[in-house]
């Protein structure tokens, strides 16, 4: 018999954002042939996470993705989604939010986040302010990145684990970063992403720097952080039109509000209508537009109207479950 390590990871129920949770179990197999069905139920102190009183305090982890952990012997990170003691989906589990019967959507998410030396981004000065804004974005150089060291091992481990990281590269603000995963259903992205997430504080804490998912990390002339959402169905990718695409458009202006209200807390803090952002009380799409609330890609008008869409509202520290439900629900009131 082996020893197999398998880190159950979850969102508790902190508002208004959540927090991840984990903690390891060990199975003995004589063979482990990375079926998730054999890997049990598991309970844990809700009481301890914002998700049961004491006196009640049981609330159970049901695995439901697993991904190999590159940086243990025999172990295996397993995502989980939070249930009731009687298996009906637990009030904070937003994954449970997204309906069953869209496998055709398809979404990526551009995540955005700051590396942080105390209080301050990292490569900032203790005292003032670095040059402003304009040679960080894509750069090289002592001037003008910092903590290239740790992206890298963060996008090296998520390979290992097999996450779906299409890329990586530093943003507008010092110490500011990014990468994108892709998923081909409805849950992969936001389980990949929450994954990448976990991953990301567990190299950090190695690096003794933190990270910053608020939208506005640095008050006053400098970025904020947002986590771009990248959407498709199959009819957007093979139909199109233009009449449809921006029938889509309009079903999202008419749901701005609802769209807002899920899409990360100070996000007006963010959304202000600079540093390429549309102002929060207001929605606008448009070609090419990275200062719309909807970004149609420049290569959609070219090929017939068919792609995806990018919504460029959703902040840093959302939920991307809770995007993706809200996402489906609307688009598909489009005829």
């Amino acid at each position: 018999m082996t020893a197999f390590k398998f880190e159950y990871i979850w969102l508790d129920g902190y508002m208004p954002e959540a927090n991840l949770r984990s903690k390891t179990k060990v199975l003995n197999f004589d063979e482990f042939d990375e079926d998730i069905s054999k890997i049990p139920n598991w309970s844990f102190d809700g009481s301890s996470t914002q998700q049961a009183e004491g006196d009640f305090s049981d609330c159970v982890l049901k695995p439901v993705r697993m991904y190999q952990d590159p940086g243990r012997l025999n172990a295996y990170l397993v995502l989980c989604e939070v249930m009731n003691p009687d298996g009906s989906p637990h009030a904070s589990n937003t994954r449970s939010q997204i309906t069953k019967g869209h496998d055709d959507y398809w979404f990526g998410f551009e995540q955005e986040y700051t590396l942080m030396d105390g209080t301050r981004p990292l490569g900032f000065p203790d005292h003032g302010f670095p040059n402003p804004q304009g040679m960080y974005y894509c750069s090289v150089g002592n001037k003008n990145v910092a903590g290239r060291e740790i992206v890298e091992a963060h996008l090296d481990i998520c390979l290992e684990a097999g996450l779906s990281i299409t890329g990586i590269n530093a943003e507008v603000l010092l110490g500011q970063w990014e990468f994108q995963v892709l998923g081909t259903d409805p849950y992969a992205a936001g389980d990949d992403l929450w994954i990448a997430r976990y991953l990301l504080h567990r190299v950090t804490e190695e690096f003794g720097v933190g990270i910053e998912f608020h939208p506005k990390p640095v008050q006053g002339d400098w970025n904020g952080s947002g986590m771009h959402c990248n959407f498709s169905n199959k009819k957007m990718r093979e139909v199109g039109g233009k009449d449809y695409i921006e029938g889509i458009c309009n079903a999202l202006g008419d749901k701005h509000s609802e769209h807002i209200a899920i899409y990360g807390s100070s996000n007006e803090q963010r959304l202000t209508g600079l540093h390429e952002t549309q102002s929060i009380d207001k929605f606008s799409y448009g070609v090419s537009d990275r200062g719309a609330s909807i970004r149609i890609p420049i290569s959609m008008p070219s090929n017939n109207w068919k792609g995806y869409l990018e919504d460029r509202r959703p902040a840093s520290n959302a939920d991307p479950y809770r995007i993706v439900a809200m996402m489906i629900d609307t688009v598909e009131s489009v005829d």
